[in-house]
């Protein structure tokens, strides 16, 4: 009740802000979360997540160094990220054998350099806000970027769907058929991307990776169709950021770390049922 009241305060305007960024940017956890479950690619985006922090961190640097003041985070987030996707793409399709140290250094070094470049940003800046989240400071420029980046992933998403498809279960078949697979890897990377963006300033850079995977999890246990896990994944998704901002509000807690928590806590619930589900079904 506390939480519905402030919601339709006036003078709270950034408790819908943060409801409405949430919502929106479930729609693209859904839908590429779904597709990292699936190809099993969740340490790639993994490294494109942490490596974001030189963009933020750069952006942050120039904008308060050099006075630019349309230079958001977000947009050296984002260049940052496709930056990394591109990079991590070209090393898995040409250097698999090496695959792993370099995305563990991409990994590394993303998250090195934005903190230098925090650090030395004039004033002081706060690192944690980027690194575990707080969706109380997203803004009207914020929900309209993360609308902007939606929409570019559910165009990508409608119209490689059957490609995308065919790249996850069965890669030989898509080059037969004449498939560009590595053009449609480098995309999919690349909407990773664009997603660990959108939740950057909700959960933050260390736990996006959480909410990337996890609703899409949950929602591989209820359906085998890659649409309705979509569907599923992104109402999870949605369930996950309301609930963890509901009870952040109540309880007085960190927003990113709670969402992820109870994300967290009905994955286990969701697993141990299914289980036992699975157990009971030989003997019925």
């Amino acid at each position: 009740m506390q939480f519905l009241a402030a919601l339709t305060d006036p003078s709270l305007p950034f408790i819908r802000y943060a409801l409405i960024a949430g919502i929106l940017a479930s729609i693209s956890f859904g839908i590429v979360g779904t597709w990292i479950v699936i190809k099993r690619i969740s340490y790639l985006a993994g490294a494109i997540a942490h490596s974001v922090l030189a963009g933020i961190g750069i952006s942050l640097y120039l904008k308060s160094k050099y006075h630019i003041p349309h230079l958001d985070p977000l947009i050296g987030a984002l260049a940052a990220g496709i930056l990394a996707a591109v990079i991590i793409g070209i090393v898995s399709i040409k250097l698999k054998e090496r695959e792993d140290t370099v995305i563990g250094a991409i990994w590394a070094t993303g998250m090195a350099v934005g903190l230098l470049f925090i650090a030395k940003t004039p004033g002081y800046v706060d690192p944690m806000s980027y690194l575990f989240g707080n969706i109380l400071i997203i803004s009207k420029t914020d929900i309209l970027l993360i609308g902007l980046l939606d929409g570019i992933i559910i165009v990508f998403g409608v119209l490689f769907y059957h490609h995308f498809q065919t790249l996850s279960f069965d890669e030989e078949f898509a080059q037969i058929r004449g498939i560009r697979t590595n053009l449609f890897f480098m995309i999919l990377l690349i909407m990773t991307a664009v997603t660990v963006v959108l939740m950057t300033t909700v959960i933050g850079i260390v736990m996006v990776i959480a909410l990337l995977t996890i609703p899409a999890a949950i929602a591989g246990l209820l359906s085998k169709k890659i649409w309705v896990i979509m569907i599923l994944a992104t109402g999870l998704t949605a369930t996950f950021t309301t609930g963890g901002l509901i009870i952040s509000y109540a309880a007085d807690l960190p927003s990113g770390s709670t969402i992820i928590a109870l994300a967290g806590f009905i994955y286990i619930l969701s697993i141990t049922i299914n289980r036992l589900v699975r157990r009971k079904l030989p003997l019925s």
